[in-house]
C-alpha cells in the first residue's frame, strides 16, 4: 500500500490508535484526529504529546472531517451515530477501521511478526522489538502499550517505533475478530483463554491466524496453544516451555525476586544454554521471554546475544508497575483485566510478603458478563484471607451496551466464597476505601484496562497516602 494519505483518527488517544497514527505520520501521511477523552478533559498528557508531534486535534463533533479525500479511521467501539462518522458519510470520505489499516501496513511488510494470544502480547512485542532493535534489525514496532526502553524526554509516549528495516512487529487482537485480517510470516501465540469470545470462536480465529505463516511460535505449556501444533507442517512450529522436554527452547525453574526473575534457557536442538536475568517479575514473563527469544532466533539473532539484550528490557507501562511507596505502603499499577492476567498478577505478588488491597475496574459490561463465572473463580481462589478486593462499576464512556451484569453481581458471588470484597458505585469511593483500609506493609494494586486515567488514579492514591 501507499503509506501517504490524509487520515483522520476518531479516538486518536486510544492505546491502539495513537501508535498507528504515529506510524502513518512517520511514513509521510497527514494525521488529524478527535477523541471523547479530549472533549472531556481527560488524559491531557497524551494529547499534548500528539500536538507537539504536529497532529491537529479537533472536537469529536464532526468538524474535523472537511475533505472528501480524508480517510476516517475508527475503532470497533465507534458507532454510526458518532458525529465524525456521520460527517464522513455526508461528504463521501472513506471510512476504515484501525484494524484494517494496521493489517494493510503489516501485510505489506517484508517480514510481519504477529504476536497474538489472550495475555502477554504487549510485553512480548516489547521484548521482541527491543532485542531486534539492539541487534541492529531496525524493526517497526506497533504495540498497545508504552515500551519503557523507548521512552525518553522527547518521547514520553512510546507505544510505537518506526524503523527502516523490513521487519514489522505488531500486537494482533482477537477480541474483535480482526486477527483474521493479518497474514503473518511469523506468528506467535502465547496462550488462549476466555476473555472476549468463547473458546470455540477463539480456536477458529487462532487456527486461521497461523495457517499461512512460515514460522509459528507456540507455548507448549498452554493446552489450547499446544493443540494448534497438530495442524502445522513439519518444521513450521517453533516451540517453547517451562515443562515440556520436547520444546525447542526449554526454561529451567525460575528464581523470583520482587523486581525480576532469572532462569536458564536450553536450545534443545543445539544443546546451547544461556542465562537470562529479567528486570520484570513474574513466572508469566518467563513464557513471554521464551517467545521473544524464539522469534529473535528465527530472525537471525543468536541465542546468547538475544538473552543479553533481553536482560536490558525494562518492561511495559502498567504491567506490575510500581508507582511508589508512602508510609511503607506500595502502590502498583497493573493492566490485568481477565482471569489469566489477574491470576498471574496475584501469583507474582503473593510470592512476597504483604497484604493486597486490590481495586479492579472491569473494562466493559460485555466482558464482565461473558467472564462472570471465570472472574469469580479467579478471585475466590487467588485472593488470600487477609486480602481485600474493591470494585467500581465497569468503565463506560457512552454508547449502547447491555448493562444487566455489573460489579456488584461479581462482588456478591466472591463474598459467598468467603473472600473480603466490596462493591462501590464509582472509582472515587473505591479510592476512599483503599486509603482508609491501608496500613504499613500493604500493597495497593490498581487493575484494569482500556482506561488510561487508571494510572492517574494510582498516582493520586500515592499522594493521599503520603499526606494522611
Amino acid at each position: 500500500m501507499s503509506q501517504l494519505g490524509d487520515y483522520f483518527f476518531c479516538g486518536i488517544g486510544g492505546s491502539g490508535m495513537t501508535p498507528l497514527a504515529l506510524i502513518i505520520q512517520a511514513r509521510g501521511g497527514r494525521v488529524e484526529g478527535s477523541d471523547r477523552a479530549l472533549d472531556q478533559g481527560r488524559n491531557a498528557e497524551r494529547f499534548d504529546f500528539l500536538r507537539a508531534r504536529g497532529v491537529l486535534l479537533h472536537p469529536q463533533d464532526g468538524s474535523g472531517i472537511r475533505r472528501a479525500g480524508q480517510i476516517l479511521v475508527t475503532s470497533t467501539a465507534v458507532e454510526e451515530t458518532v458525529p465524525d462518522v456521520q460527517a464522513a458519510r455526508r461528504i463521501g470520505a472513506a471510512v476504515t477501521t484501525r484494524a484494517m489499516l494496521l493489517a494493510e501496513l503489516f501485510n505489506s511488510a517484508g517480514l510481519g511478526v504477529g504476536v497474538a494470544g489472550t495475555s502477554g502480547k504487549s510485553t512480548t512485542v516489547g521484548m521482541i522489538g527491543w532485542i531486534l532493535h539492539r541487534a541492529g534489525k531496525s524493526p517497526t514496532i506497533m504495540n498497545g502499550a508504552d515500551m519503557k526502553n523507548f521512552i525518553d524526554a522527547g518521547s514520553p509516549i512510546a507505544s510505537a517505533r518506526v524503523g527502516d528495516g523490513d521487519i514489522f512487529v505488531s500486537e494482533v487482537d482477537e477480541s474483535d475478530g480482526s486477527i483474521a485480517l493479518f497474514e503473518p510470516r511469523m506468528a506467535v501465540v502465547n496462550n488462549i483463554s476466555l476473555d472476549h469470545k468463547s473458546l470455540d470462536e477463539l480456536r477458529t480465529l487462532f487456527r486461521g491466524f497461523i495457517a499461512g505463516a512460515q514460522t509459528v511460535v507456540l507455548n507448549l505449556d498452554n493446552a489450547e496453544t499446544a493443540a494448534l501444533a497438530a495442524d502445522l507442517r513439519p518444521g513450521q512450529a517453533v516451540t517453547y516451555s517451562l515443562r515440556a522436554s520436547q520444546a525447542q527452547l526449554l526454561a529451567s525453574t525460575p528464581e523470583q525476586s520482587p523486581s525480576g526473575i532469572a532462569f536458564r534457557v536450553k536450545a534443545c536442538d543445539s544443546g546451547e544454554t544461556v542465562e537470562v536475568a529479567l528486570r520484570v517479575p513474574g513466572r508469566h514473563n518467563v513464557a513471554n521471554a521464551l517467545a521473544a527469544l524464539s522469534v529473535a532466533q528465527a530472525c537471525g539473532v543468536g541465542l546468547a546475544e538475544a538473552a543479553a539484550h533481553l536482560g536490558e528490557f525494562s518492561g511495559i507501562r502498567r504491567r506490575l508497575e510500581i508507582v511508589g511507596t508512602a508510609d511503607d505502603i506500595t502502590v502498583i499499577d497493573d493492566f490485568a483485566h481477565n482471569p489469566d492476567k489477574i491470576s498471574a498478577t496475584l501469583e507474582t505478588l503473593h510470592a512476597f510478603p504483604g497484604r493486597l488491597l486490590l481495586m479492579f475496574q472491569p473494562h466493559g459490561y460485555g466482558p464482565i458478563r461473558l467472564m462472570r463465572d471465570a472472574l469469580v473463580d479467579c478471585f475466590a481462589s487467588a485472593l488470600r484471607d487477609e486480602d481485600v478486593l474493591v470494585m467500581p462499576e465497569p468503565v463506560y464512556f457512552g454508547g449502547t451496551v447491555d448493562r444487566s451484569v455489573g460489579s456488584r453481581d461479581i462482588i456478591c458471588d466472591i463474598e459467598r466464597h468467603g473472600r473480603k470484597a466490596l462493591a462501590f458505585p464509582d472509582r472515587s469511593s473505591c479510592g476512599d476505601a483503599l486509603v482508609a483500609l491501608a496500613r504499613r506493609g500493604d500493597r495497593i494494586v490498581v487493575m484494569g484496562a482500556r482506561d488510561d486515567s487508571l494510572s492517574q488514579f494510582a498516582h493520586e492514591l500515592l499522594q493521599r497516602l503520603a499526606l494522611r
